[in-house]
């Protein structure tokens, strides 16, 4: 059973906590005694529980009546695993709407069918697609609102078809619903009878997830095992995680930075020998020759060699109150390979309203932009487009050790 990761986002009222109370509890996924505290917790008249308290993970957030932290919900059907990243809707949380897209596979983008597509629709599209996900729900939501009308409904899908150019998802599908009421959410409704596809729980029930092991082979090394005692006096291995793409043994493999030759003669899952070592594996691969290989170095076939380069271009999403400075070195960090950099210009910023980009050098809190970094020795990576399980970084400020940027290779 696969686990599809997805996160929401809309405008704020816009009922994106609404919508997975309403998920969770038609789906039978809130435990009884969860039930008795959300009954208490309701303080709406005629209201049996309030459904967007099932995301709000703290009381403060409650009584401001916005989600402030990405809230990440668990929960099953007999088809699928889900993990739900609820998102701020507001402008000035971009960093944690980005925080919860970095690991999803799809984006639920809900609309009052109201108001139509706004701005922070555009918005939420966009860092979605920059996140690197394909795959798009347009939740219409409250169309119980507006009597269910189908004329709605095509004319908020047809201006979304209009800007859908400017993003990069491959697959979009269009739900009418109302949280609130649970049209369309586990079952189809009645009210809709016009609309011809699935109710969204079976929606992403459906979706085909793209794997990771079609992508280039990357491992880094996470640890170096040599337990050097009696038993396993000559012991050496490698253990880390298998990023994407697969390992198998007898394939020859680049060690980098030390670009030498060698051949995978073991791999181990579980303490247990395994022939092929697969996207998502924790494994401990062991090499032909005795080479010098340390933390932080990647394990790459010979036939998909990453970029090497010590001046990189990048996405950065701001997420420090301390804005960014040119000229400053930070310490890039890329899974287990830790290197100094020096961002060395801003490139351009952009403006995600406007959909726009300026020449604005000031970079904040919350703030998009390309920049030129320059590392103090090479780098193995991929471009975040082609391969975002090697393409992305952070940024660690030195002095504070705030993680100050977030990083999408170009």
């Amino acid at each position: 059973m696969n686990t599809l990761r997805f996160i929401t986002a809309g405008n704020v009222d816009d009922g994106k906590s609404t919508l997975i109370g309403r998920l969770l509890y038609d789906s039978d996924s809130i435990h009884t005694d969860q039930l008795g505290v959300l009954k208490k917790q309701t303080k709406q008249e005629g209201v049996d529980i309030d459904l967007s308290l099932i995301t709000d993970g703290l009381r403060a957030e409650r009584e401001q009546g916005i989600t402030i932290d990405v809230a990440y919900k668990y929960f099953s059907t007999k088809k699928r695993k889900f993990i739900i990243a609820d998102a701020p809707g507001h402008e000035q949380y971009t960093r944690n709407m980005i925080t919860g897209a970095s690991n999803s596979d799809l984006i639920i983008i809900l609309v009052d069918a109201r108001k139509g597509i706004t701005e922070q629709t555009k918005r939420h599209a966009s860092i979605g697609s920059l996140m690197g996900i394909k795959k798009a729900i347009i939740a219409i939501n409250k169309i119980d609102l507006l009597n269910y009308s189908e004329t709605i409904f095509n004319q908020i899908k047809a201006d979304f078809e209009t800007i859908k150019s400017e993003l990069n998802f491959n697959e979009i599908h269009y739900i009418p619903v109302s949280a609130l009421v649970g049209d369309n959410i586990v079952t189809k409704s009645e009210n809709t009878a016009w609309y011809e596809g699935k109710a969204l729980l079976e929606t992403l029930e459906s979706i085909e997830l793209e794997t990771t092991e079609d992508l280039a082979s990357r491992f880094q090394v996470q640890w170096v095992i040599r337990p050097k005692d009696e038993a396993n006096h000559d012991y050496r291995g490698y253990a880390g995680l298998v990023l994407s793409g697969s390992y198998k043994v007898g394939d020859t493999a680049i060690i980098l930075p030390a670009n030498i030759a060698t051949k995978i003669v073991k791999i181990e899952k579980n303490l247990e020998s395994i022939q092929v070592a697969k996207a998502g594996d924790n494994v401990v691969l062991h090499f032909e020759n005795n080479i010098d290989i340390s933390r932080g170095d990647t394990v790459v076939l010979y036939h998909q060699l990453p970029i090497e380069s010590t001046q990189i271009n990048s996405w950065v999403s701001w997420l420090d109150n301390t804005p960014l400075q040119l000229g400053k070195t930070y310490l890039l960090q890329h899974r287990f390979k830790n290197v100094r950099v020096k961002i060395q210009e801003v490139n351009q910023k952009w403006n995600i309203n406007d959909w726009e980009f300026t020449n604005e050098t000031e970079i904040k809190l919350n703030d998009i932009a390309q920049i030129s970094l320059r590392t103090n020795q090479p780098l193995f990576y991929d471009a975040f487009d082609k391969n975002p399980k090697s393409g992305n970084a952070i940024l660690i400020d030195e002095t504070s050790n705030n993680t100050v940027g977030a990083l999408m290779f170009l």
